[in-house]
């Protein structure tokens, strides 16, 4: 017999996610549709499986401003989770996403930042969740039948999403989200973060001048 064997999970993915509340998250989310009216966002009549997405400059804008610093505060906890050290990060874009009902988001990832997440303005029952994806591309090499999905033997995990909810995730972690199934706009605001030291002082050779290499 085994001695009480270790299972070890190494280099996980995390996801990052908590709830505002209620009377936090409702005067922005009412400020937030407010604003998006005001660009010509068509909240009511986009046709069934359309979908409309903002520049990506929300995070410039005063109006916004209640939802961005939410984003930021966040991400700042985030990377206080991660023990990362430095000198201070900023959001590189925000854009409003408005989906009708039929429409969907194809797996994608976030190019040249460090994290991404997405705020929920507007989640109608039938278009609350979004999947990540298994980074592993040799994980999927082999995929035998299993009795019950676990962290360990899943490629996809679906999550539930509601208003109010931040969700943060790294950048590079592909993610997509089903058809919407409910009877209104699914209405998001997804965001970027960059470290702005990254080239000052992460981007250059972490090793020191003077040490002799000997192979």
């Amino acid at each position: 017999m085994f001695e009480t064997p270790d299972l070890l999970q190494i280099f996980p993915s995390f996801v990052w996610r908590a709830c505002l509340k209620s009377d936090v998250y409702a005067p922005i989310n009412k400020s937030i549709l407010s604003s998006l009216e005001e660009i010509g966002a068509p909240l009511m009549n986009l046709k069934p499986g359309e979908s409309w997405q903002s520049d990506h400059n929300l995070h410039e804008q005063e109006q916004y401003r209640s939802a961005t610093d939410w984003m930021k505060a966040a991400a700042d906890n985030v990377l206080d989770y991660l023990k990362v050290t430095h000198t201070g990060a900023k959001l590189t874009g925000c854009w409003a996403n408005v989906n009708a009902p039929g429409a969907s988001h194809r797996i994608h990832s976030h190019r040249n930042n460090y994290l991404s997440g997405v705020y929920y303005v507007q989640v109608p029952e039938g278009a609350n969740t979004i999947n990540f994806f298994d980074p592993r591309t040799q994980a999927g090499v082999i995929r035998p039948l299993v009795s019950v999905f676990t962290p360990e033997n899943t490629e996809q995990v679906v999550l539930k999403v509601r208003e109010g909810m931040v969700m943060i995730f790294p950048a590079w972690l592909q993610h997509s989200v089903d058809a919407n199934l409910g009877n209104q706009a699914r209405i998001s605001l997804s965001f970027n973060v960059m470290l702005t030291d990254f080239t000052e002082s992460i981007a250059r050779p972490h090793w020191k001048p003077g040490i002799r290499i000997t192979n």
